[in-house]
């Protein structure tokens, strides 16, 4: 390939191809006219370049204007965060509740609190107990706890000088109707206890009807050690465990065993670990095989009469027992024996 060589047209005479012919003294450079423009207008002069100092304060200025704009949009984008999929899981529940074939299994579900009696754990647990309590399907309650200890008592933090008395009262306060409750309610209940319970986690065994509990399990009223005595636990253990060991408990804060709480009477069975929801789970069978109008008027009666004397005892259950027999259950369960059947409850209230 051949290729061609231009002269430098600085250096050349010749003109450029399709140019008009140079006037003299051009000179030997190929030309153009420049292109015409408008004057300048008269107008301010343009500012020189800003000093470092003011152009730092100004850039900063126009950052702080920025953020200011996107502050209300992050803001919203932050609420919509938190209001979906990225938020924080929600916090376990306190109590849980399931029902299975007339027995309802409120568990106590805060083991790393030790399943304190706090005033949110006593309302959960309040809660689970009333929730349906007249219904047909409800025929016994078993109070169960996650980890190993069964309850811990009330929640120190809760009884700390930052409280005011007002709130010292409504812990109290709740803790005595939660235990009043337990006996109030038509249905019986059954503390089943895998571990240690003390002062209120104590007074919450005693409360029950029945108490099953497995060979590790411990109970102790230590309040006596941090300066607050278990006066209310002692309401309790007072009408479940004769007075010398109950005052025992109290006075010292040593822990009974589980053979030493079955042999005073705290707890009604004892049994090893593996075998704890086997058998509460054969009395809370048993029980649901009886009528529940029946079982409702018993349990009433017994701790009507427990408190009076032997007199008075007498007097009210003789009543209740004539009361009985007019229910449609009483008859019922008289009519099966002796016609050798199967007797058909109909658990209610009403009279034959």
């Amino acid at each position: 390939m051949v290729s061609a060589v231009f002269p430098n047209p600085i250096d050349s005479a010749i003109p450029c191809p399709g140019s008009p012919a140079r006037p003299a003294g051009l000179g030997p450079r190929c030309q153009r006219r420049p292109a015409l423009r408008p004057p300048a207008r008269p107008g301010p002069a343009r500012p020189g370049p800003l000093r470092p100092r003011r152009a730092r304060a100004r850039a900063r200025a126009m950052a702080a204007r920025l953020c200011r704009l996107r502050r209300p949009l992050t803001a919203a984008f932050s609420s919509a965060a938190a209001a979906g999929a990225g938020r924080a899981p929600p916090a376990e529940p306190l109590t849980e509740r399931r029902q299975a074939g007339g027995v309802r299994t409120i568990v106590l579900n805060n083991p790393r609190r030790r399943n304190a009696l706090s005033l949110p754990m006593l309302q959960s647990l309040r809660r689970d107990l009333l929730h349906d309590a007249k219904s047909r399907e409800l025929r016994v309650i078993v109070i169960a706890a996650e980890g190993p200890v069964f309850c811990s008592g009330h929640d120190l933090k809760e009884l700390s000088s930052e409280d005011d008395v007002k709130h010292h009262s409504q812990v109290f306060e709740l803790c005595a109707e939660v235990m009043t409750l337990i006996q109030k309610l038509p249905v019986p209940v059954i503390a089943k206890v895998n571990g240690l319970a003390t002062a209120a986690g104590c007074q919450l065994v005693a409360s029950c009807d029945i108490a099953v509990a497995s060979e590790k399990s411990q109970f102790a009223t230590p309040g006596v050690n941090i300066g607050l005595f278990c006066s209310t636990p002692a309401v309790a253990l007072g009408r479940s465990l004769p007075r010398k060991v109950a005052l025992e408990m109290l006075f010292t804060g040593e822990p009974l065993s589980a053979h030493e709480a079955l042999m005073h009477g705290l707890v009604s069975k004892v049994v090893p670990e593996d075998k704890l929801e086997e058998e509460t789970m054969k009395i809370s069978q048993k029980i649901c095989e009886s009528s529940k109008s029946v079982l409702a008027l018993g349990k009433a009666t017994f701790y009507r009469q427990i408190t009076q004397d032997l007199d008075t005892a007498y007097k009210i259950t003789t009543k209740v027992m004539v009361d009985n027999l007019t229910l449609r259950d009483g008859q019922e369960g008289i009519e099966a024996f002796v016609q050798k059947r199967k007797p058909v409850w109909s658990h209610s209230q009403e009279k034959k």
